[in-house]
Formats: structure tokens, C-alpha cells, sequence
């Protein structure tokens, strides 16, 4: 689907823990085109549990991820939720996963190199400027690549 053209029907994010990029990026994408699109997220080795930093930063966008719980790839085929248009991964691990789900999980992937704050050192006040950050960048890119569709 070229640049610009209107969103896909169904979107997988993914990354290494579903904890963090991955959540914050299907939160975004939610926030920009509700329920035009279905969307979900999905880590090669889940954590048990969401970034708390990441939680406060998409909730400073209008977002809520408090409550979600990080998932694999194979819970989403288990459970039967794809196949999805597009999977876009966001670590070098998930998209040699998603990639490797191809067709059945997603018609097509892209990579999305995305910095894991959870590396960044300092005070909680430069920690959150690092989770900021991803989120910026990840709102942008989203905005970039999915055009949302016309009212008029």
C-alpha cells in the first residue's frame, strides 16, 4: 500500500515485549482512525505486564493502555485474530517473526526501526522525555503512512 493512500482494513504492530512500542503504536493508530480500523499488538517474548512509562505517556496523548495485556504471536493465531493487511514490526526481532507469518497472520509486512526506551538511562523526568519521544515519533509515522479517509 503506497504512502498515502487510505489505511488498511486491519493493522498488526509488533516488537520484541508487546509491553511497550507495540502497545503505544496500536493506541495511536486507534486514536487516529477508531473504529475504521482493526487493530492489535502483538511481542515475539511478552512481558507480564505493560511500561507503566509508556501507560503515562500515551495517556498524556488521550490514550489508555493501563490495562493491556502484552500477547505473543502464536496467542493471536491460537485465538484466531488475523489474518491482518499489514503487519508493521518494530524491532529487528519482530519483524524476522512477523515476516515468518506470512500468509498466515498478515498479507504483507514493513519494518519500522523504533528505539526501545526501556535501554535509556537517568531521572524519571529524562526517561519520560525518551518514551515521549517514541510516542512523537511513532504518532508521526503513523500519520505518514495512513492517510484517514475523507468526510466530505
Amino acid at each position: 500500500m503506497p504512502v498515502g493512500e487510505g489505511p488498511p482494513q486491519s493493522v498488526l504492530f509488533a516488537c520484541t515485549h508487546n509491553a511497550i512500542r507495540s502497545p503505544m503504536a496500536a493506541e495511536l493508530m486507534r486514536l487516529q482512525f477508531g473504529p475504521l480500523v482493526r487493530v492489535a499488538c502483538a511481542g515475539v517474548r511478552p512481558a507480564e505486564e505493560v511500561s507503566a512509562m509508556a501507560a503515562f505517556v500515551i495517556d498524556e496523548a488521550g490514550g489508555d493502555i493501563a490495562r493491556h495485556r502484552p500477547t505473543s504471536f502464536e496467542m493471536l493465531i491460537e485465538r484466531e485474530e488475523g489474518p491482518f493487511d499489514l503487519v508493521v514490526s518494530l524491532s529487528p526481532e519482530a519483524h524476522h517473526r512477523a515476516l515468518g507469518a506470512i500468509p498466515t497472520l498478515a498479507a504483507e509486512a514493513e519494518y519500522w526501526p523504533t528505539f526501545d526506551p526501556s535501554f535509556a538511562e537517568g531521572s524519571r523526568e529524562q526517561l519520560l522525555m525518551e518514551y515521549r519521544g517514541v510516542r512523537d515519533t511513532l504518532a508521526r509515522r503513523i500519520a505518514q503512512r495512513f492517510q484517514r479517509p475523507s468526510t466530505g
